[in-house]
């Protein structure tokens, strides 16, 4: 779950990136950029792992409570820069850098508490 996000949306950066700017400004301009989008093989794939990404998610929601989970996959926002840094070649500043150490450490905080305080199925 952790990889399949921001590879996702990386590869989905890289797809559009290479697409360019969408004309939205006429119906014909508005049908031809989604033509171009849907016909990205590139888009495809960062479709497929965003839809992996949101089966695990779910799987991993079934077997801890919500609020361990959506802090946790705060990690994501760490290899998401990372990624655009090595792949896209996006210059991403000493700012935004002790902005993801921090999460990494709100992460780590987090990773020491019960995953579970709630029964298994147990709706609140």
């Amino acid at each position: 779950m952790l990889a399949l996000g921001p590879i996702g949306n990386t590869v989905l950066a890289f797809g559009m990136n290479r697409i360019g700017s969408l004309d939205l400004s006429t119906t014909t301009a508005f049908w031809a950029s989604f033509r171009h989008v849907v016909g990205s093989p590139t888009i495809w794939t960062g479709m497929v792992c965003l839809g992996g990404y949101l089966i695990c998610y779910m799987l991993v929601l079934s077997l801890a409570d919500y609020s361990f989970v959506l802090p946790f996959t705060g990690m994501t926002y760490a290899l998401v820069p990372l990624l655009g840094y090595l792949l896209l070649h996006e210059n991403v500043s000493p700012a935004r850098w002790i902005g993801i150490g921090l999460i990494f450490l709100g992460v780590l905080l987090i990773h020491h508490t019960p995953s579970r305080t709630t029964e298994s199925g147990a709706a609140n």
